[in-house]
């Protein structure tokens, strides 16, 4: 790597701690979504994407 090598293992470090970090971030915001939609449902809202037997939302 010669005299760079100091950059090029930050860089790839840094590059390996962002994707970790984004990794963790989806994975928070998911449980996060299912929670609120879980307590939505639980209201009684429902997704306009679910139909009825006979396709009218239900």
């Amino acid at each position: 790597m010669g005299n760079h090598a100091g950059f090029i293992l930050a860089a790839y470090g840094l590059s390996v701690l962002v994707v970790v970090v984004l990794f963790v971030w989806v994975a928070l915001d998911g449980r996060a979504q299912r929670r609120a939609l879980s307590e939505l449902e639980a209201r009684g809202v429902r997704r306009r994407s679910r139909s009825g037997p006979q396709g009218d939302a239900s």
